[in-house]
């Protein structure tokens, strides 16, 4: 029959109570539990920790990882920085990586990238265009002109543009094949030009074109008169407001 180690170590005190020495209350006890219920060197380290003055029948806690890990302690070390790995967090907390990424599911957290912006904007620019938003509402609540509005912009597209599909097919039939598509596609520039009633004009670059202000400048001249074409109201009675960005053949003292 198994004895318990709380028993074992309920003897051991019981001897060291009385004065006896770590060998000899092991050759004590074990007659009276079981042979080889206790080794020397089990008593030596009771008694080692008794002579101390903790008489605790408990395990001292182990310096290695902890069984449990508190979410709310991953999710402060997260907010203060969101950037860390599993890695990091572990020896943080001086867990696996495993049990961190488990903790990090269970508070709904998943790993992303950051995304690209052009530019990082300050406290001052984020007001900037907050004024400057306002000031555009304002302005279209007393006179409505985002519908006099006429932009345009560039896309790279692809000259095929396959996908896989599903089907619904019999169990037996085989499945449908789709061609892969090339690593290296083939793309092509558009330009198109719009307004809030729709496309007014767009164009296909050819084969090894972009866009510089001699290409821009008669494309501007072309869109004009197409606007002039399908959206006569808009230029004789309300007035055209042009958008573009500042691109370099945008802003080309030739354009």
């Amino acid at each position: 029959m198994a004895v318990s180690n709380a028993i074992i170590r309920a003897c051991l005190l019981y001897e060291f109570k009385l004065g006896s020495k770590a060998a000899e209350a092991g050759r004590k006890i074990c007659p009276a539990l079981r042979k080889g219920a206790v080794a020397e060197r089990t008593s030596q380290k009771w008694f080692k920790k008794f002579v101390s003055g903790n008489e605790s029948l408990d395990d001292e806690p182990r310096s290695g990882r902890p069984s449990t890990i508190n979410n709310d302690d991953i999710k402060l070390a997260i907010e203060q920085d969101s950037s860390q790995t599993c890695q990091a967090l572990a020896l943080q907390f001086n867990v696996s990586d495993e049990t961190i990424r488990m903790h990090l599911h269970q508070l709904g957290k998943r790993w992303k990238f950051s995304k690209w912006v052009p530019h990082e904007l300050s406290e001052a620019n984020k007001l900037q265009r907050l004024t400057i938003c306002t000031s555009l509402l304002s302005r279209h609540n007393l006179a409505p002109f985002f519908d006099r509005m006429w932009t345009c912009d560039e896309k790279w597209i692809m000259y095929c543009n396959k996908k896989r599909s599903h089907h619904w097919l019999p169990g037996e039939d085989p499945l449908r094949l789709t061609a892969k598509p090339s690593i290296h596609q083939q793309k092509i520039l558009l330009c198109v030009w719009w307004t809030t009633a729709g496309i007014v004009h767009f164009e296909f670059m050819p084969s090894g074109h972009t866009i510089t202000a001699k290409v821009y400048s008669p494309q501007l001249s072309t869109v004009a008169v197409a606007l002039r074409q399908k959206q006569t109201a808009l230029e004789n009675r309300k007035g055209v407001i042009f958008h573009q960005d500042n691109a370099r053949p945008n802003t080309a003292r030739v354009t």
